[in-house]
């Protein structure tokens, strides 16, 4: 089976970007999220899941 990168809906945020990283990496949304923040207050954050909102697919089902 292969692996892609999705945005999820269940156990979403704002667009499911931090939720389908964590599913992806198997690792905690919560923890991905943090990272998130914190690279957001450097500003490279913001525009990377702007960016990762817009591009990645969503997961349906």
């Amino acid at each position: 089976m292969e692996k892609k990168l999705y945005r999820v809906r269940e156990g979403r945020m704002i667009c499911g970007v931090c939720a389908g990283i964590g599913e992806y990496f198997d690792v905690d949304p919560n923890v991905v999220r943090i990272g998130a923040v914190i690279l957001g207050c450097m500003g490279m954050g913001i525009v990377a899941y702007i960016v990762a909102a817009i591009i990645l697919p969503e997961r349906i089902g």
